[in-house]
């Protein structure tokens, strides 16, 4: 699969193409950020199933913030992971383009 870009579809149903870049995680890693989304997911669904069943709005809007709590802390995990080894690796290379791409990523989280 390396070397293979990723398909992956926005709203529209249009490809994104997010090129060739990959990043291998070491299994432990790449298990916890699968439980979190796993959980985040399940938070997901458990707010359509309120809004399903006619949930009370501040009902809903508690859980909606837990997700969005919940995906910050997600980003959180996976930028300092990120930082700690992409972007120190991109360095030590001398690819100072990364430190661009970092704060580009880190201008959009702060939206």
């Amino acid at each position: 699969m390396l070397g293979q870009p990723i398909k992956v579809f926005g709203r529209d149903g249009k490809e994104i193409d997010y090129g060739q870049r990959r990043k291998h995680r070491e299994p432990s890693e790449q298990e916890a950020l699968l439980q979190r989304l796993n959980r985040i997911e399940g938070q997901v669904r458990g707010i359509r199933g309120m809004v399903e069943k006619e949930g009370y709005c501040t009902d809903i809007l508690t859980q909606v913030s837990a997700v969005q709590s919940a995906l910050n802390a997600f980003s959180r995990e996976l930028l300092g992971s990120h930082i700690r080894t992409c972007v120190v690796r991109d360095i030590q290379d001398g690819d100072l383009e990364v430190v661009d791409d970092l704060l580009a990523t880190i201008y959009k989280l702060m939206k």
